[in-house]
């Protein structure tokens, strides 16, 4: 380590909610000096989330605890998704002027802002530092014409970074199939606030929460978590339960989105409405009383690449149910030990370990312990390790 500091810049979209706890915990670690710099303060103030149809502010501190600016979108049509949605010439100035060691850019490269940073980055000799979260080339749409052009423009994206991070295992493979060398890559783990997830899981009362759904204190419980998109798969958890068919026991969907309905109308048809709860879009501090209340976290997703809701699943006590394109959560879901892995899109398959597990308490409670455990060294401390890692070799590269 430097004798001063690393003065580190850090450049992403929006605040959230999973990112300002590790800032917090970097603003107080004496080996940096850390600035943040967001492009929107998107979930830091309301706003209508298209797909849950509901006004979103995440209920809990954003940007508190670390130094942080805006630096104005001056898009001419400005949101997320599109190359020109985020436009901030004042990053240019900020990096060209700032004198920092490395910058970790967050935004991703379809972004204009990604590539004006990364340009005033190399012009001012600091260190750049970017990732993903992907463990493959397929896209979520699935549109196949993607990859041919995603084969030939990622290995060339990513050597442009001195260091890139991967936040799996199985993205450090993908990367490295991409012919990035190992030594330019640092497995920077995906994670959430472990000791908030725990603290306020151990002061839920399940018994209320179960109440307030209608559901009997003594029933075992299956909960999906997610937006109800159709690439979460939400239908499939809801063909399995039924398929399942264990009596007494019940599924809940936490988040909103657009096959609700369709969802609602499709328990009717399979005549488990009656076993079926909709709790809509639960915010962050809800969320630790969803999941200790339930028994089994299901998520079926053909396309999620390093969901943090397994994080907070396991945290809670929750053992998780990981269909087998999450292969970023195969650090944590081990088959049989802290949750099951079954093929995306058996619905069968899926409904058998449903029935299996729902059907042996003993076994659950087991895979709950476990799940918790495995949690431990997957947390904040292990993803700032890695992140003083990446930062330093990057600033010595330059």
């Amino acid at each position: 380590m430097t004798q001063r500091p690393l003065r580190v810049l850090f450049v992403a979209t929006h605040p959230v909610q999973y990112e300002s706890p590790l800032l917090r915990l970097l603003a107080k670690d004496p080996r940096f000096e850390i600035l943040m710099a967001y492009c929107s303060l998107q979930g830091a103030e309301p706003q209508v989330d298209q797909d849950f149809g509901v006004e979103v502010k995440w209920d809990i501190p954003l940007l508190e605890g670390y130094p942080w600016v805006v630096i104005a979108n001056r898009s001419w049509s400005p949101g997320l998704g599109s190359f020109f949605g985020l436009f901030n010439p004042g990053i240019w100035g900020l990096i060209r002027r700032g004198k920092f060691d490395a910058i970790v850019i967050f935004t991703g490269y379809i972004y204009s802002t990604f590539w004006m940073g990364v340009a005033a980055a190399k012009l001012s000799e600091t260190g750049v530092i970017f990732g993903t979260d992907a463990t493959s080339l397929q896209p979520r749409d699935a549109k196949r014409w993607k990859l041919p052009i995603k084969k030939i423009l990622l290995p060339k994206i990513f050597r442009i970074a001195d260091v890139v991070t991967a936040y799996s295992e199985a993205g450090r493979h993908f990367i490295l199939s991409l012919g990035i060398p190992d030594s330019r890559i640092v497995l920077t783990p995906f994670v959430v606030d472990n000791n908030w997830w725990s603290e306020r899981a151990s002061q839920v009362d399940r018994g209320a929460a179960r109440r307030a759904w209608g559901i009997p204190e003594d029933a075992l419980v299956i909960v999906f978590c997610a937006k109800l998109q159709p690439w979460k798969r939400p239908d499939d958890a809801l063909n399995a339960f039924a398929k399942a068919n264990v009596e007494g026991t019940y599924l809940v969907f936490a988040g909103d989105g657009p096959m609700r309905a369709g969802l609602e109308a499709s328990a009717q048809l399979l005549g488990i409405a009656e076993r079926t709860r909709f709790l809509g879009f639960v915010n962050q501090t809800g969320l630790p009383s969803v999941y200790r209340s339930a028994d089994l976290f299901v998520l079926p997703s053909e396309y999620d690449p390093c969901p943090v809701v397994v994080c907070e699943a396991m945290l809670c006590g929750c053992p998780v149910v990981l269909s087998d394109q999450i292969r970023g959560r195969f650090d944590l879901v081990k088959d049989g030990e802290t949750g099951f892995i079954y093929p995306c899109g058996n619905t069968d398959m899926l409904a058998g370990i449903l029935k299996s597990a729902l059907q042996d308490r003993a076994k659950l409670a087991e895979l709950s312990r476990a799940a918790i455990e495995r949690m431990e060294t997957w947390s904040p401390r292990e993803n700032i390790e890695a992140t003083a890692l990446a930062v330093e070799r990057a600033s010595a590269q330059r």
